[in-house]
């Protein structure tokens, strides 16, 4: 079989990242096994948002998850279109081969189900990156994209090139490619971690999107570096860092941050702040919010505190009078039980 490979070299700095983070994934896996990562959940929705969120979707954590649970959200029907569509996809990765064409499609019309005419298929016309000084890269014509696409994914197919260079190669050379008439970005990413996770489950469930996001416009420039260079090693390094720092970060949420513990249960960062406070001493919601740093109580704090007691975490200390200014809330036998609550037994 006649293949092109991509053009690429691994960089010094590659080979060292490479090395750590393997060390990495092995104290990982030793801890909690490949198929188990902690906070499974939170990570999923943390990855769907941040990969959403590099295409414009201004949706945050908690609108996810509500839609994640069925429910209704006020925000513009095409953003809950993307995150319904994603989180389908996120679910269905797993069956998906990352080398097959039909995968790739089948997953591309998921995807973007209700949002293109033609989900599924190739795009027809010609596309151009555009970025804020205009369009930074003209994509292949489009009846070249059937072949560039094949190829690439014969080349995954057969590369003995790393698992982590090569699914930081097949992202760039997709972006560059760009095959669809839209959400390429998205499928470029989710393609990443579909190739890692083949190599190590557990890359299934790391928030790598998330940190992408927050380095949205180094992911740019290493983009740009690459096509100007010809070579995707400024990707590959990227890359290679951004997995360095979601191991990392994942690895101190499990060891130095118990709000992570409740907040997996409880599904609200606020609602786990609101446990913590209390299990020390009883307080109204005035002194909540001067607490967490907020000026004044906020509808979400609210809303928090009324959950909490409805699920029986927290209750009153006046129960007998609602409304009262001196009302303040404590920790139920239920609650501080939830505190007690260990790891092992808190996340699948």
């Amino acid at each position: 079989m006649n293949v092109e490979t991509p053009p690429f070299t691994i960089s010094a700095k590659a080979v060292s990242l490479i090395a750590e983070i393997c060390e990495m994934l092995g104290r990982v896996s030793a801890e909690t096994g490949e198929q188990k990562l902690r906070l499974r959940r939170i990570n999923r929705i943390r990855t769907i948002q941040g990969s959403l969120a590099i295409e414009g979707n201004t949706l945050n954590e908690e609108q996810i998850s509500a839609i994640l649970e069925g429910k209704p959200v006020m925000a513009p029907p095409q953003e809950v279109q993307e995150v319904r569509n994603a989180l389908q996809v996120y679910e269905t990765m797993h069956i998906w081969m990352p080398s097959k064409k039909s995968d790739l499609l089948a997953a591309h019309a998921l995807l973007m189900k209700g949002l293109l005419d033609a989900p599924g298929n190739f795009r027809s016309k010609g596309a151009g990156v555009m970025g804020k000084q205009g369009i930074v890269h003209y994509a292949p014509p489009a009846d070249r994209v059937p072949y560039l696409v094949q190829n690439l994914l014969d080349w995954l197919a057969h590369t003995d090139a790393h698992p982590l260079i090569a699914a930081s190669v097949f992202h760039y050379e997709f972006e560059f490619i760009h095959p669809f008439e839209d959400g390429n970005g998205r499928m470029g990413r989710l393609w990443q971690a579909l190739i890692l996770s083949r190599w190590k489950p557990i890359f299934a469930n790391l928030p790598v999107e998330s940190l992408v996001h927050t380095h949205q416009p180094e992911y740019y420039a290493a983009l740009n570096q690459s096509s100007e260079q010809a070579d995707c090693a400024p990707f590959i390094d990227f890359m290679l860092e951004t997995i360095r720092e979601t191991l990392a970060a994942s690895a101190e949420q499990d060891t130095s941050r118990p709000e992570l513990r409740l907040e997996s249960r409880l599904e609200s960062k606020l609602a786990a702040r609101i446990v913590l406070l209390l299990q020390k001493e009883s307080l109204g919601k005035a002194a909540m919010a001067a607490a967490l740093g907020h000026k004044t109580v906020s509808g979400e704090l609210n809303k928090q505190v009324r959950r909490l007691a409805e699920s029986g975490y927290i209750e009153m200390t006046r129960p007998e009078k609602p409304n009262s200014r001196l009302q303040q809330y404590r920790l139920t036998a239920e609650g501080r039980a939830l505190l007690e609550i260990r790891t092992a037994n808190v996340y699948e």
